[in-house]
């Protein structure tokens, strides 16, 4: 299914009312990540892996925190439990699923039982395996700068929680696709996830470009004070509620720096922290984002960056769990974005994750 999502324009021309950010322009490629069944063949978030079948299966081999966060639940009963909930969403009078799912739900069920009965593999003791997060081919994302011959980017993370930030742990591979001649049909999962916003929901992609500004935090403290002089924005006859006026650094960065959501280069999400550089472990140079992951895909003070076509849907809302506005059901961090950086010198070199 091919289908588009478009950015509105922004309100105010950046560089109209600061020329000084223009060298600071950056281009990204905003994912728009919607529901759907992704194949081996697509850009996805949460699909499947065009993964080689004579190549092992990446597991995950650090000591887990198995702290006991109120859920356990395998990856399968995640996605039904979800199929359910959007059942009785769309007829609430309706059966949450058909007899072939009920039955597909209760086999699942029962090898679930059969495990808990021989007791879990507690992952300090066997490796695990990795869930898919994301595949980015670049024919759909040309941003993407990968080494050699590669043409894809696949993602995978490690659905426990992981030391020092109690988060998912990460893992990033460049291929060539058309060196995979045969795919493996069913990579192994996990026996169960840390949170069920660990589980990505499967998404194909509608890659959009756009052009970003940094955050007012990743601004010297010689330009946030221009960003943050609300006679500039004046002088400059910028339409801006005057509501902004004693912080107008707040409408900057809500509606004109970095876009919202899952987006592949420009620049970073900033959470409750100053920015934190990362510079590469094997040449120093520091490092840049490669691929935000993001639970939500825009908020309430940031409709703005809702895309044209999702505007009827926001207005018409959805039970908890159901946002459109978290199409991939993902959830990472207190502030609700994963950061993945990448080397500017060679993508090859280790990535570096951070949450923020």
């Amino acid at each position: 299914m091919v289908f588009v999502r478009t950015t509105p324009p922004r309100p105010v021309e950046v560089t109209a009312v600061f020329p000084e950010l223009a060298p600071l322009a950056r281009p990204a490629i905003r994912l728009h990540p919607r529901p759907g069944s992704p194949s081996v063949k697509d850009s996805s978030v949460g699909g499947p892996l065009l993964w080689p079948a004579d190549e092992p299966w990446p597991h995950c081999e650090d000591a887990h925190l198995h702290g006991d966060s109120g859920f356990r639940e395998s990856p399968a009963q995640v996605r039904l439990g979800r199929h359910s909930r959007a059942r009785r969403c769309e007829a609430p009078d309706g059966p949450s699923f058909t007899p072939e799912e009920q039955a597909a739900l209760e086999q699942k069920a029962a090898r679930y039982a059969e495990l808990l009965d021989a007791g879990p593999p507690w992952p300090a003791e066997r490796p695990v395996p990795l869930l898919p997060v994301a595949q980015l081919y670049v024919r759909d994302v040309p941003l993407l700068r990968p080494p050699g011959e590669a043409d894809l980017l696949q993602v995978l993370w490690c659905p426990y929680d992981h030391e020092p930030n109690w988060k998912p742990a990460t893992a990033v591979f460049w291929r060539s696709a058309a060196s995979v001649v045969d795919v493996l049909a069913t990579p192994p999962e996990p026996y169960e996830a840390n949170c069920s916003g660990y589980v990505p929901e499967p998404c194909p992609l509608a890659p959009e470009a756009i052009t970003e500004y940094p955050n007012s935090l990743d601004l010297s403290p010689e330009l946030r004070k221009v960003v943050g002089d609300w006679s500039r924005w004046q002088a400059a006859g910028a339409d801006v509620d005057g509501s902004y006026a004693e912080y107008p650094a707040e409408f900057y960065d809500g509606n004109l720096a970095n876009a919202p959501g899952w987006k592949v280069g420009g620049w970073p999400p900033w959470g409750r922290t100053d920015p934190y550089r990362r510079y590469c472990a094997v040449c120093d140079a520091q490092m840049v984002p490669l691929l935000t992951i993001a639970s939500f895909e825009w908020d309430s003070s940031r409709y703005g960056w809702v895309p044209y076509e999702d505007r009827a849907a926001y207005a018409d809302g959805r039970p908890a769990g159901l946002s459109p506005a978290q199409p991939t059901r993902v959830e990472v961090g207190s502030t609700d974005n994963m950061q993945l950086y990448v080397c500017p010198t060679s993508p090859e070199h280790p990535h570096t994750d951070l949450i923020q």
